[in-house]
């Protein structure tokens, strides 16, 4: 399943709260679409994020890096996904 998450990137806290579940990578993207047409947040500010994972959560609960991927296994990843932004 795919999960929109909270991600401030803070080491020293490494609970994710899940915002909500899906079952496909589009309806995940969708619903972070609305959150950034509905907040004014530009995508390079937004701490949420679409990841991958076979643990069983819920929305309001929490998940650890350990337990999520940003791309499902197998899973076409785009180009501009493969390559860091940083030199």
């Amino acid at each position: 399943m795919y999960a929109l998450i909270f991600d401030d990137h803070d080491l020293e806290h490494p609970l994710k709260r899940v915002v909500s579940v899906h079952p496909t990578r589009t309806d995940a993207e969708g619903v972070l679409a609305e959150h950034w047409k509905t907040h004014g947040e530009h995508w390079e500010q937004c701490n949420l994020r679409v990841v991958w994972t076979e643990v069983n959560v819920a929305a309001d609960g929490s998940i650890t890096p350990g337990q999520f991927e940003n791309w499902r296994p197998g899973e076409p990843i785009p180009e501009g996904e493969l390559h860091s932004d940083e030199d």
